[in-house]
């Protein structure tokens, strides 16, 4: 089973307008949506699509936190939140005919005992891999992220900032960067393929098994033990790419628990970014990757 760590949730607000902001102006919007969001949660939501078991937790509060609990049902999620003091926090975008605007809020604090009972959390569930992802909150730092990857007989797979990718000092079997967490985990700027390569190498010798490096239009590389793997992704028509890392993210996780090997897994979440990029919005109901991953070509990489 795939538990899923999400310290510092979110609901996510979008707000369409058809005019420019103006100050000191009353405007209306002619749109707007609210959606449970953070990198663990989404995850959790493509792995139930993909008929693979999960639970996901981390930390809410007020009535933004019950929102969260109340919107995964309806994709079918169980959740096993633990409750901190003052409310899980809003991240705004506000799309005008011309720009974007983003405002993400802190959210609430987690202290030691938060993380505490987290960790009996996850104990309870078993899992056999968790996955943390995304920002943590207020009054937490990489050793609680240490503690709570070392607490058990799991696999730990990360998807967070470069910066706080440096600071790990415990051993990870996955992680999920992009191209700007690879730069500020290592330096490297990446451009290109081989860039990414580098960087993804580099990376794992900090102390992460399996680097599965997502370049978006690019395609994504995967550093293991043995090899460098690239595929590029497959042709379709991209509607919206929202989410498409977490896509790819679960898929290779899920792949890795059917018991499929390292060139399988990347096939797998190939595809699976691919059909997500493919509909609007971040949240499908349903998966299926192994209709298209015959498609998706796989290299492997010199050093």
């Amino acid at each position: 089973m795939i538990l899923t760590v999400t310290p510092n949730p979110a609901v996510d607000q979008t707000i369409e307008m058809d005019e420019e902001i103006e100050a000191d102006a009353v405007q209306r919007s002619t749109d707007a949506q609210f959606n449970s969001g953070g990198n663990g949660i989404n995850v959790s939501q493509f792995v139930r699509a993909l008929g693979e078991e999960t639970v996901a937790t981390g930390f809410i509060g007020g009535f933004t936190g019950y929102f969260i609990e109340q919107d995964l049902v309806d994709y079918d999620v169980p959740t096993d939140f633990i409750e901190v003091e003052g409310e899980t926090r809003i991240n705004t975008t506000l799309l005008t005919p011309e720009s974007e605007y983003h405002i993400n809020q802190s959210g609430p604090s987690a202290d030691r005992d938060a993380v505490d009972e987290l960790i009996e959390t996850l104990q309870d569930h078993e899992p056999s891999v968790i996955n943390i992802g995304g920002s943590l909150p207020p009054g937490m730092d990489a050793a609680d992220v240490d503690r709570i990857a070392s607490a058990g007989e799991w696999d730990t797979a990360l998807d967070v900032h470069g910066e706080l990718m440096v600071e790990l000092d415990g051993q990870y079997e996955y992680c999920k960067p992009n191209r700007e967490e690879l730069t500020a985990a290592t330096g490297i700027e990446v451009e290109t393929i081989d860039d990414c390569a580098e960087a993804a190498r580099q990376l794992q010798e900090m102390g992460y098994e399996r680097v599965i490096a997502s370049m978006g239009g690019d395609g994504a590389v995967l550093v293991t033990p043995d090899e460098t793997l690239y595929a590029p992704p497959l042709d379709v028509d991209v509607v919206d790419t929202i989410g498409a890392g977490d896509s790819m993210f679960a898929a290779v996780l899920w792949a890795y628990e059917q018991g499929w090997d390292d060139e399988t897994a990347l096939r797998a979440g190939v595809a699976t970014s691919a059909h997500l990029v493919s509909v609007k919005g971040p949240s499908v109901h349903d998966l299926d990757p192994e209709a298209t991953m015959d498609q998706v070509r796989v290299w492997s990489m010199r050093e």
